[in-house]
């Protein structure tokens, strides 16, 4: 027997920085609560979560505090060919210290660094994947803190040169939020 488990999230939106192109604004603003509201779900551990979502200009869902398990995303890079280091080395430069300052605040659990060993096809390829495991939802959500970028980095129009060179240089990028699978049943 499968179980289902529903939800309903009503007058709430999840504005952020996972938006995407639609017919409009609102269109992307829609796409994104409903992948907000997924990821809620898997860090709920839910399986089998069916939802329906009513996204309106209302005030902004915050969650604040540990969860009782950590969300883990899995960020993809597939990037152009022969630009691999270049990319790598201002990922390590500008990118990895900002998700290490928010690793010793606590709002990050692990953070796995990983390179496929052999090659793959073409359409299936990715070059770097990013394993990020949140401990707080608002951590997930908010993104890395402009204020971590200005202190860290206070020759800003450099660190900006070098992360617009950064992404020229990816080809795809995808998150995954992943779950672990129960063994049993």
């Amino acid at each position: 027997m499968t179980r289902r488990f529903c939800f309903k999230l009503e007058g709430l939106s999840f504005p952020g920085r996972h938006r995407t192109a639609g017919k409009n604004a609102r269109d992307g603003l829609v796409q994104a609560s409903v992948r907000r509201a997924l990821a809620l779900c898997l860090a709920a551990g839910l399986s089998g979560c069916v939802g329906t979502v009513q996204a309106q200009s209302s005030p902004t869902a915050k969650a604040d505090g540990p969860l009782s398990e950590p969300l883990v995303v899995e960020y993809y890079y597939k990037i152009r060919w022969g630009y691999q280091e270049e990319f790598w080395d201002l990922f390590l430069k500008n990118h990895l210290p900002l998700l290490r300052r928010q690793q010793e605040r606590g709002e990050l659990g692990e953070i796995r660094l990983e390179s496929p060993r052999d090659h793959m096809t073409e359409d299936a390829r990715w070059d770097f994947r990013v394993t990020i495991a949140y401990k707080t939802l608002s951590a997930y959500f908010d993104g890395i803190p402009d204020t971590d970028r200005r202190e860290l980095y206070p020759d800003q129009e450099t660190f900006k040169r070098e992360e617009r060179r950064r992404f020229e240089l990816i080809l795809a990028h995808w998150d995954l939020p992943v779950v672990k699978v129960k063994k049993d049943r």
